[in-house]
């Protein structure tokens, strides 16, 4: 079983994807009239990401497929904790601002492809099909440099674009946050990142 987070476009493509590799799955999002609800009601549950916790936690997902336009791994420990900006204004000095996307509301993007769209389906290349540079490292090496105590969540690529968490590696980030009263939750594949500083109320 694995956990499909948002039912629109891109929820709709990782669904095509796991229909044709047969694998179980179900989709949350909030929204009954999304994509994925439309056209595979059997496989939707209205649920927010921020609700995320219990079912991994349930079903021990061997996948966790992040397609909602937000940081989903962060959203869903924002229940115990809230935002720490004054964090975020501190990690972004370890990052070289060719890579800085946007910074705010706890939040930081970075991307080696800062400032043009990506292609569709890209199989991340060594050599950035849109830049022509060759990244120096994986982001999620970057981001763990930039911020070492971060828990960083590396989006595998299963597909060209298609990424996805390890479910077990979740879990471990669910575990930790039991015990913190600050944590920076971070997500990364070998292109882009989003780090969220978060600390308890």
């Amino acid at each position: 079983m694995d956990i499909i987070v948002g039912g629109g476009k891109f929820g709709l493509k990782v669904v095509e994807y796991m229909l044709n590799k047969n694998r179980d799955f179900i989709v949350l999002d909030p929204n009954e009239n999304c994509e994925v609800a439309k056209k595979f009601k059997d496989k939707f549950v209205k649920a927010e990401a921020k609700e995320l916790t219990k079912f991994v936690e349930k079903l021990k997902p061997e996948w966790i497929f992040p397609t909602a336009p937000i940081h989903v791994a962060a959203e869903a420990f924002k229940n115990q904790f809230k935002t720490w900006n004054e964090k975020i204004n501190e990690i972004i000095a370890g990052f070289p601002m060719k890579v800085v996307v946007s910074i705010g509301k706890g939040n930081l993007v970075v991307s080696y492809n800062r400032d043009k769209l990506c292609i569709s389906n890209c199989n991340s290349p060594d050599f950035c099909p849109v830049t022509k540079i060759k990244r120096p490292c994986p982001m999620f090496e970057l981001v763990n440099f930039a911020c070492p105590e971060a828990k960083v969540l590396i989006s595998h690529q299963l597909s060209p674009g298609i990424g996805a968490i390890k479910g077990e590696d979740f879990i471990e980030v669910i575990k930790d946050s039991k015990k913190m009263e600050k944590i920076v939750i971070a997500t990364a594949c070998r292109c882009h990142g989003v780090l969220t500083a978060l600390i308890k109320p």
